[in-house]
Protein backbone atom coordinates (compact mmCIF):
# COMPACT_ATOMS: atom_id res chain seq x y z
CA UNK A 1 0.00 0.00 0.00
CA UNK A 2 1.41 3.63 -0.86
CA UNK A 3 2.17 5.63 1.50
CA UNK A 4 -0.73 7.89 -0.50
CA UNK A 5 -3.44 5.73 1.07
CA UNK A 6 -2.32 4.94 4.42
CA UNK A 7 -5.41 6.37 6.97
CA UNK A 8 -4.01 8.35 9.77
CA UNK A 9 -6.32 9.05 12.79
CA UNK A 10 -5.10 12.91 14.75
CA UNK A 11 -6.48 14.58 17.89
CA UNK A 12 -5.71 17.45 17.45
CA UNK A 13 -5.31 19.52 20.59
CA UNK A 14 -5.68 23.15 20.61
CA UNK A 15 -6.64 25.97 22.95
CA UNK A 16 -7.69 28.20 19.99
CA UNK A 17 -9.96 27.34 17.02
CA UNK A 18 -12.67 29.33 15.24
CA UNK A 19 -14.58 30.80 15.68
CA UNK A 20 -12.17 32.21 17.93
CA UNK A 21 -10.04 34.65 16.26
CA UNK A 22 -6.45 34.76 16.23
CA UNK A 23 -3.60 33.24 13.94
CA UNK A 24 -3.31 29.72 16.08
CA UNK A 25 -7.05 28.97 15.68
CA UNK A 26 -6.78 29.58 11.84
CA UNK A 27 -3.95 27.37 11.29
CA UNK A 28 -5.41 24.51 13.76
CA UNK A 29 -8.24 24.57 11.39
CA UNK A 30 -5.96 25.23 8.64
CA UNK A 31 -4.31 21.50 9.26
CA UNK A 32 -7.26 20.08 10.48
CA UNK A 33 -8.79 20.57 7.05
CA UNK A 34 -5.87 19.19 5.37
CA UNK A 35 -5.18 16.04 7.06
CA UNK A 36 -9.34 15.24 6.15
CA UNK A 37 -8.97 16.35 2.94
CA UNK A 38 -5.75 13.65 2.49
CA UNK A 39 -8.24 11.11 3.63
CA UNK A 40 -7.32 10.67 7.27
CA UNK A 41 -10.08 10.86 10.21
CA UNK A 42 -9.22 14.12 12.08
CA UNK A 43 -10.69 14.86 15.82
CA UNK A 44 -10.58 18.49 17.38
CA UNK A 45 -10.52 19.21 20.67
CA UNK A 46 -10.82 22.74 21.60
CA UNK A 47 -12.44 24.92 24.23
CA UNK A 48 -16.19 26.14 22.75
CA UNK A 49 -20.01 25.89 22.86
CA UNK A 50 -21.28 22.87 20.42
CA UNK A 51 -22.76 25.08 17.48
CA UNK A 52 -20.37 27.96 17.42
CA UNK A 53 -17.53 25.74 16.50
CA UNK A 54 -17.39 25.81 12.63
CA UNK A 55 -17.82 22.06 10.97
CA UNK A 56 -15.84 21.05 8.41
CA UNK A 57 -16.18 17.77 6.40
CA UNK A 58 -14.12 15.22 7.85
CA UNK A 59 -13.58 16.94 10.96
CA UNK A 60 -15.35 15.39 14.11
CA UNK A 61 -15.01 18.61 17.01
CA UNK A 62 -15.11 17.84 20.83
CA UNK A 63 -15.97 20.84 22.49
CA UNK A 64 -14.20 20.77 25.90
CA UNK A 65 -16.53 21.75 29.64
CA UNK A 66 -13.52 24.26 30.50
CA UNK A 67 -10.27 25.57 29.17
CA UNK A 68 -7.95 22.43 29.99
CA UNK A 69 -9.21 22.60 33.44
CA UNK A 70 -10.23 19.28 35.14
CA UNK A 71 -13.27 18.90 33.77
CA UNK A 72 -12.16 19.14 30.32
CA UNK A 73 -8.81 16.24 31.24
CA UNK A 74 -11.06 13.75 32.62
CA UNK A 75 -13.33 14.58 29.60
CA UNK A 76 -10.48 14.28 26.94
CA UNK A 77 -8.99 11.26 28.45
CA UNK A 78 -12.39 9.74 27.79
CA UNK A 79 -12.69 10.78 24.44
CA UNK A 80 -8.67 9.53 23.44
CA UNK A 81 -9.60 5.84 25.01
CA UNK A 82 -12.33 5.44 22.10
CA UNK A 83 -9.75 6.47 19.37
CA UNK A 84 -7.20 3.80 17.93
CA UNK A 85 -4.50 3.09 19.88
CA UNK A 86 -2.03 4.50 17.28
CA UNK A 87 -3.45 8.01 17.04
CA UNK A 88 -1.36 10.66 17.18
CA UNK A 89 -2.16 13.35 19.21
CA UNK A 90 -0.86 16.66 17.71
CA UNK A 91 -0.94 19.63 20.25
CA UNK A 92 -0.93 23.59 19.26
CA UNK A 93 1.34 24.43 21.94
CA UNK A 94 1.07 28.09 23.07
CA UNK A 95 1.03 28.70 26.65
CA UNK A 96 -1.60 31.32 26.98
CA UNK A 97 -4.27 29.69 25.05
CA UNK A 98 -4.52 26.92 27.83
CA UNK A 99 -5.65 28.55 30.70
CA UNK A 100 -4.75 29.05 34.01
CA UNK A 101 -3.21 32.76 33.00
CA UNK A 102 -0.30 30.73 30.85
CA UNK A 103 0.46 28.74 33.68
CA UNK A 104 -1.18 25.15 33.60
CA UNK A 105 0.68 23.28 34.93
CA UNK A 106 -1.65 20.23 35.43
CA UNK A 107 -1.86 19.90 31.69
CA UNK A 108 1.67 19.62 30.90
CA UNK A 109 1.88 16.78 33.70
CA UNK A 110 -1.32 15.07 32.15
CA UNK A 111 0.38 15.14 28.59
CA UNK A 112 3.27 13.26 30.38
CA UNK A 113 0.44 10.47 31.64
CA UNK A 114 -0.70 9.17 28.46
CA UNK A 115 1.37 5.91 28.14
CA UNK A 116 -0.96 5.01 24.82
CA UNK A 117 -0.81 7.68 22.94
CA UNK A 118 1.81 9.01 20.20
CA UNK A 119 1.72 12.76 21.35
CA UNK A 120 3.17 15.02 18.31
CA UNK A 121 3.88 18.87 19.98
CA UNK A 122 3.99 21.82 17.45
CA UNK A 123 5.40 25.18 19.74
CA UNK A 124 3.72 28.22 18.39
CA UNK A 125 4.82 29.66 21.24
CA UNK A 126 7.93 28.55 23.89
CA UNK A 127 7.72 30.30 27.42
CA UNK A 128 7.51 34.38 28.33
CA UNK A 129 10.81 35.76 28.29
CA UNK A 130 13.09 36.25 31.42
CA UNK A 131 14.64 39.93 32.07
CA UNK A 132 16.11 41.42 34.99
CA UNK A 133 14.32 44.60 33.97
CA UNK A 134 10.92 43.36 34.08
CA UNK A 135 8.84 42.60 37.26
CA UNK A 136 9.11 39.60 39.58
CA UNK A 137 5.79 38.36 38.67
CA UNK A 138 6.51 38.02 34.55
CA UNK A 139 9.73 36.27 35.31
CA UNK A 140 8.40 34.03 37.94
CA UNK A 141 5.77 33.28 34.38
CA UNK A 142 9.14 33.04 32.82
CA UNK A 143 10.08 30.01 34.75
CA UNK A 144 6.95 28.39 35.09
CA UNK A 145 6.15 28.87 31.64
CA UNK A 146 9.80 27.00 30.93
CA UNK A 147 9.08 24.24 33.07
CA UNK A 148 5.79 23.57 31.18
CA UNK A 149 7.95 23.85 28.13
CA UNK A 150 10.54 20.80 29.97
CA UNK A 151 7.52 18.65 30.58
CA UNK A 152 5.67 18.84 27.43
CA UNK A 153 8.87 18.39 25.66
CA UNK A 154 8.97 14.80 27.82
CA UNK A 155 5.99 13.85 26.49
CA UNK A 156 6.42 14.68 23.25
CA UNK A 157 7.76 11.62 20.43
CA UNK A 158 8.18 14.44 17.86
CA UNK A 159 8.54 18.15 18.29
CA UNK A 160 8.05 21.14 16.01
CA UNK A 161 8.77 24.61 15.82
CA UNK A 162 7.18 27.50 14.04
CA UNK A 163 11.14 29.40 13.79
CA UNK A 164 14.36 27.45 14.74
CA UNK A 165 14.76 30.54 16.90
CA UNK A 166 12.23 28.35 19.28
CA UNK A 167 14.25 25.15 18.53
CA UNK A 168 17.54 26.67 19.90
CA UNK A 169 15.32 27.48 23.22
CA UNK A 170 13.71 23.86 23.49
CA UNK A 171 17.37 22.64 23.03
CA UNK A 172 18.83 24.42 26.00
CA UNK A 173 15.88 22.79 28.15
CA UNK A 174 16.04 19.42 26.65
CA UNK A 175 18.67 17.95 24.41
CA UNK A 176 16.19 15.98 21.79
CA UNK A 177 15.59 16.81 18.28
CA UNK A 178 13.40 19.47 17.09
CA UNK A 179 11.65 19.51 13.30
CA UNK A 180 11.52 22.98 11.40
CA UNK A 181 8.03 23.00 10.30
CA UNK A 182 7.10 26.63 9.01
CA UNK A 183 3.41 28.28 9.24
CA UNK A 184 1.14 28.73 6.02
CA UNK A 185 -0.81 31.39 5.24
CA UNK A 186 -4.05 31.64 6.95
CA UNK A 187 -5.97 33.73 3.74
CA UNK A 188 -6.60 32.09 0.52
CA UNK A 189 -3.49 32.10 -2.00
CA UNK A 190 -5.65 32.96 -4.83
CA UNK A 191 -8.26 35.88 -5.82
CA UNK A 192 -9.90 36.32 -8.75
CA UNK A 193 -8.90 39.20 -10.88
CA UNK A 194 -12.19 41.05 -11.39
CA UNK A 195 -12.30 40.62 -7.34
CA UNK A 196 -9.53 42.18 -7.12
CA UNK A 197 -9.84 45.05 -9.27
CA UNK A 198 -13.34 46.12 -7.63
CA UNK A 199 -11.37 45.81 -4.37
CA UNK A 200 -9.26 48.40 -5.66
CA UNK A 201 -11.62 50.86 -7.18
CA UNK A 202 -12.92 50.95 -3.51
CA UNK A 203 -9.90 51.62 -1.84
CA UNK A 204 -8.36 54.03 -4.55
CA UNK A 205 -8.73 57.67 -4.11
CA UNK A 206 -8.28 58.15 -7.65
CA UNK A 207 -6.53 57.19 -11.24
CA UNK A 208 -2.92 56.23 -10.57
CA UNK A 209 -2.91 55.42 -6.98
CA UNK A 210 -0.38 53.43 -5.24
CA UNK A 211 -1.48 51.12 -2.49
CA UNK A 212 0.54 50.41 0.60
CA UNK A 213 -0.51 47.63 2.36
CA UNK A 214 0.22 46.43 5.63
CA UNK A 215 -1.74 42.73 7.26
CA UNK A 216 -1.77 42.38 10.59
CA UNK A 217 -3.26 43.06 14.72
CA UNK A 218 -1.43 46.55 15.01
CA UNK A 219 -0.01 45.36 18.12
CA UNK A 220 2.40 47.58 20.49
CA UNK A 221 5.45 46.05 19.32
CA UNK A 222 5.25 46.28 15.54
CA UNK A 223 2.86 49.74 15.33
CA UNK A 224 5.66 51.72 16.22
CA UNK A 225 7.78 50.68 13.32
CA UNK A 226 4.85 51.15 10.70
CA UNK A 227 4.16 54.61 12.32
CA UNK A 228 7.97 55.62 11.52
CA UNK A 229 8.10 54.55 8.24
CA UNK A 230 4.56 55.59 6.90
CA UNK A 231 4.83 59.29 7.05
CA UNK A 232 7.87 59.70 5.32
CA UNK A 233 6.48 57.22 1.96
CA UNK A 234 3.27 59.16 2.01
CA UNK A 235 4.79 62.89 1.85
CA UNK A 236 7.59 61.76 -0.72
CA UNK A 237 4.39 61.31 -3.55
CA UNK A 238 0.63 61.99 -3.32
CA UNK A 239 -0.57 59.15 -5.33
CA UNK A 240 0.23 56.84 -2.67
CA UNK A 241 -2.31 55.66 -0.05
CA UNK A 242 -1.52 53.54 3.06
CA UNK A 243 -4.26 50.45 3.32
CA UNK A 244 -4.21 48.80 6.85
CA UNK A 245 -5.93 45.11 7.44
CA UNK A 246 -6.58 43.45 10.19
CA UNK A 247 -8.03 43.96 13.99
CA UNK A 248 -7.44 47.32 15.90
CA UNK A 249 -5.93 48.67 12.08
CA UNK A 250 -9.02 51.15 12.79
CA UNK A 251 -7.81 52.31 16.11
CA UNK A 252 -4.02 52.56 15.14
CA UNK A 253 -5.61 54.69 11.42
CA UNK A 254 -7.52 57.08 14.08
CA UNK A 255 -4.00 57.90 16.32
CA UNK A 256 -2.41 57.89 12.90
CA UNK A 257 -4.22 60.48 11.55
CA UNK A 258 -4.53 62.62 14.57
CA UNK A 259 -0.61 62.67 14.49
CA UNK A 260 -0.01 63.09 10.54
CA UNK A 261 -3.35 65.70 9.32
CA UNK A 262 -1.74 66.26 6.33
CA UNK A 263 -1.96 62.58 4.67
CA UNK A 264 -5.05 61.82 7.23
CA UNK A 265 -7.29 61.59 4.04
CA UNK A 266 -4.78 58.92 2.93
CA UNK A 267 -4.95 56.25 5.16
CA UNK A 268 -7.79 53.24 4.92
CA UNK A 269 -8.67 50.80 7.49
CA UNK A 270 -10.50 48.04 6.93
CA UNK A 271 -10.98 46.87 10.62
CA UNK A 272 -11.38 42.85 11.15
CA UNK A 273 -12.64 41.04 7.82
CA UNK A 274 -13.22 37.90 6.71
CA UNK A 275 -10.02 35.66 5.44
CA UNK A 276 -11.36 36.68 1.88
CA UNK A 277 -12.19 39.96 2.29
CA UNK A 278 -8.40 40.45 3.57
CA UNK A 279 -6.87 38.36 0.66
CA UNK A 280 -8.67 40.54 -2.03
CA UNK A 281 -7.04 43.97 0.21
CA UNK A 282 -3.71 42.22 -0.11
CA UNK A 283 -3.86 41.52 -3.70
CA UNK A 284 -5.19 44.54 -4.36
CA UNK A 285 -1.91 46.40 -3.13
CA UNK A 286 1.22 47.59 -5.23
CA UNK A 287 3.95 46.60 -2.42
CA UNK A 288 3.24 45.37 1.47
CA UNK A 289 4.85 46.65 4.34
CA UNK A 290 5.52 44.53 7.07
CA UNK A 291 8.25 45.46 9.89
CA UNK A 292 8.66 42.80 12.92
CA UNK A 293 11.15 43.98 16.02
CA UNK A 294 12.64 41.22 16.36
CA UNK A 295 13.00 39.83 12.60
CA UNK A 296 11.02 38.97 10.09
CA UNK A 297 10.56 34.42 10.59
CA UNK A 298 8.73 31.85 9.43
CA UNK A 299 6.35 31.88 12.14
CA UNK A 300 4.27 34.87 10.86
CA UNK A 301 1.12 34.46 9.00
CA UNK A 302 0.89 37.77 7.58
CA UNK A 303 4.35 37.80 6.25
CA UNK A 304 3.21 34.32 4.39
CA UNK A 305 0.11 36.03 3.40
CA UNK A 306 2.18 38.59 1.26
CA UNK A 307 3.90 35.87 -0.29
CA UNK A 308 1.34 33.34 -1.01
CA UNK A 309 -0.47 35.91 -2.94
CA UNK A 310 2.57 37.30 -4.99
CA UNK A 311 2.36 40.30 -3.52
CA UNK A 312 6.15 42.30 -3.42
CA UNK A 313 6.94 42.10 0.55
CA UNK A 314 9.30 44.60 2.04
CA UNK A 315 9.89 43.13 6.20
CA UNK A 316 13.10 43.29 8.53
CA UNK A 317 16.02 41.27 9.90
CA UNK A 318 16.39 41.24 13.37
CA UNK A 319 17.76 38.81 16.15
CA UNK A 320 15.36 36.12 15.39
CA UNK A 321 15.36 36.04 11.79
CA UNK A 322 16.71 32.97 10.18
CA UNK A 323 19.58 33.23 7.61
CA UNK A 324 16.93 31.72 5.32
CA UNK A 325 15.22 35.28 4.26
CA UNK A 326 18.99 36.41 3.34
CA UNK A 327 19.45 33.44 1.03
CA UNK A 328 15.80 33.02 -0.74
CA UNK A 329 15.18 36.32 -2.27
CA UNK A 330 11.70 36.12 -1.73
CA UNK A 331 11.29 39.45 0.63
CA UNK A 332 12.85 43.07 0.60
CA UNK A 333 14.95 42.96 3.60
CA UNK A 334 16.20 46.13 5.87
CA UNK A 335 17.66 45.96 9.52
CA UNK A 336 14.62 46.52 12.28
CA UNK A 337 16.60 49.54 13.77
CA UNK A 338 16.95 51.15 10.33
CA UNK A 339 13.39 52.47 9.53
CA UNK A 340 15.43 54.88 6.69
CA UNK A 341 16.61 51.79 4.93
CA UNK A 342 12.97 50.37 5.19
CA UNK A 343 12.09 53.38 3.14
CA UNK A 344 15.00 53.43 0.72
CA UNK A 345 13.76 49.22 -0.30
CA UNK A 346 10.52 50.55 -0.86
CA UNK A 347 10.76 53.54 -2.81
CA UNK A 348 13.55 50.85 -4.86
CA UNK A 349 10.50 48.72 -5.22
CA UNK A 350 8.29 51.12 -6.60
CA UNK A 351 10.92 52.94 -8.81
CA UNK A 352 10.49 49.79 -10.89
CA UNK A 353 7.53 47.31 -12.01
CA UNK A 354 10.03 44.69 -13.18
CA UNK A 355 11.75 44.63 -9.56
CA UNK A 356 8.24 44.63 -7.97
CA UNK A 357 6.90 41.67 -10.42
CA UNK A 358 10.53 39.83 -9.91
CA UNK A 359 10.38 39.87 -6.21
CA UNK A 360 6.43 38.69 -6.39
CA UNK A 361 7.30 36.00 -8.40
CA UNK A 362 10.06 35.04 -6.30
CA UNK A 363 8.66 34.93 -3.41
CA UNK A 364 5.46 33.34 -4.34
CA UNK A 365 7.88 30.69 -5.72
CA UNK A 366 9.21 30.40 -2.79
CA UNK A 367 6.18 29.80 -0.58
CA UNK A 368 5.05 27.01 -2.38
CA UNK A 369 8.15 25.35 -2.67
CA UNK A 370 8.52 25.96 1.67
CA UNK A 371 5.81 26.90 3.34
CA UNK A 372 2.15 25.96 1.60
CA UNK A 373 -0.47 24.14 4.04
CA UNK A 374 0.11 21.13 1.36
CA UNK A 375 3.36 21.04 2.15
CA UNK A 376 2.69 20.87 5.56
CA UNK A 377 0.06 18.42 5.72
CA UNK A 378 2.74 16.03 3.36
CA UNK A 379 5.26 16.66 6.53
CA UNK A 380 2.93 15.49 9.43
CA UNK A 381 1.90 12.60 7.20
CA UNK A 382 5.28 11.48 6.23
CA UNK A 383 5.45 11.90 2.63
CA UNK A 384 8.79 14.42 2.87
CA UNK A 385 10.75 15.19 5.92
CA UNK A 386 10.90 18.27 7.62
CA UNK A 387 12.60 21.41 6.52
CA UNK A 388 15.22 20.99 9.16
CA UNK A 389 15.93 18.81 12.00
CA UNK A 390 17.73 20.27 14.86
CA UNK A 391 19.77 17.94 17.11
CA UNK A 392 21.82 18.34 20.72
CA UNK A 393 24.67 20.61 20.09
CA UNK A 394 27.50 17.97 20.93
CA UNK A 395 25.87 15.60 17.81
CA UNK A 396 28.15 15.36 14.72
CA UNK A 397 25.07 15.24 12.39
CA UNK A 398 23.57 18.23 13.13
CA UNK A 399 21.74 19.94 10.42
CA UNK A 400 22.61 23.93 10.37
CA UNK A 401 19.64 26.26 10.89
Amino acid sequence: MSRANVVNTWAILTGQYPAAPGGVADYSRLIARGLAAAGDDVHVCCPGERGTVPADHGVFIHCLRDCFGPRSLAGLRATLAHLPRETRLLVQYVPHAFGYKAMNLPFCLWLTSLRRMRVWVMFHEVAFPLSWRQPLKHNILGCVTRVMAWLVRRAAERTFVSTPAWGELLQRLQRKPVEWLPIPSNLPDCVAPEQVAEVRGRLERGPGSILLGHFGTFGSHIAPLLARVLPPLLLADGRRQAVLVGRRSLEFARRFQSEHPTVADRVVATGEVSLSEAAACLAACDVLLQPYPDGVTSRFTTLMAGLALGRPVVTTTGRLSEPFWHESGAVALAPASDPGRFVEQVERLLASDEQRSSLAARGRSVYRERFSVERVIATLRGDIPAATVLRSSEDPDRTPL
